[in-house]
């Protein structure tokens, strides 16, 4: 892993394009409506354990990452948007949507969406670590 020298953030491969920030995760929040707020702390709770998984800010949104980048999670007006990633296209009711992401041939962006807290499913649980685990590998 190589960490970007001006704001810290790790990335897989040395001088790896990206945008810099110097923003906080409240400062990401700044504005936000509590239930959003609450729902973010469900998911820090349901992956606290998961290690290693570094969590970052960036410039609107908090990166999860562990071997490479597994997840952003984007505060929104009214919900907070979980994009993980995986080596295929996942089938749930449970997703907002799962298709090929921009960024990769072989990868995918699963997105859920909470609008507040407690809506946080151990099943969705699940699929966030199919996303884990395809960072950790």
């Amino acid at each position: 892993m190589w960490t970007c020298p001006k704001c810290g953030r790790p990335f897989r491969r040395e001088g790896q394009h990206h945008y810099c920030s110097e923003k906080t995760i409240d400062e990401i929040f700044a504005g936000k409506p509590d239930e959003v707020v609450m729902a973010f702390d469900d998911v820090l709770i349901a992956t606290a354990e998961w290690e290693p998984n570094l969590i970052t800010p960036a410039r609107k949104a908090i990166m999860f990452t562990n071997k490479r980048a597994w997840m952003v999670v984007r505060p929104m007006t009214k919900v907070l948007e979980l994009a993980f990633f995986t080596d295929k296209i996942i089938h749930s009711p449970l997703l907002h949507r799962s298709v090929l992401d921009h960024m990769g041939k072989q990868k995918y962006r699963n997105t859920i969406r909470l609008s507040g807290p407690g809506e946080l499913t151990p099943e969705m649980t699940a699929l966030l670590r199919k996303g884990y685990d395809w960072g950790n590998r």
